[in-house]
C-alpha cells in the first residue's frame, strides 16, 4: 500500500472540512482509498491528513495538479507539507 501524510495549517477547520468533504469524489477517482484526519492536540487548525493511495504517482499527480492548488487556496490551507510513503510492514497488537 502507498500512503500520503499531509501536514498543514488551515485558516478555519469547519470551512476546510466542508471543502475536503466536497472533494471526496475527485479524491476517490484520483486513487485515494482511505483516509484519516487528525489535529494537533493544542492547535485545532493544524491538520494532519493521512491517506492510502493506489500508487504514489497517482497521489503526486493529484496533489500537484493546478485544480488542487486552487481547491487548497479556497479551503484556506497554509503551506502544506506532503510526505509520500511506502508501507514496509503492518501489524495489530
Amino acid at each position: 500500500m502507498q500512503y500520503v501524510l499531509i501536514i498543514h495549517e488551515v485558516a478555519d477547520y469547519p470551512a476546510w472540512k466542508k471543502v475536503f468533504d466536497e472533494a471526496a469524489d475527485i479524491r476517490r477517482e484520483a486513487g485515494e482509498r482511505s483516509y484519516q484526519v487528525l489535529k494537533y492536540e493544542h492547535d485545532p487548525n493544524k491538520i494532519v491528513h493521512f491517506s492510502a493511495w493506489t500508487a504514489i504517482a497517482d497521489a503526486k499527480s493529484f496533489f500537484e495538479s493546478p485544480k488542487l492548488v486552487k481547491i487548497r487556496a479556497e479551503a484556506g490551507v497554509k503551506s502544506p507539507d506532503f510526505i509520500y510513503l511506502e508501507q514496509l510492514e503492518a501489524g495489530t497488537l
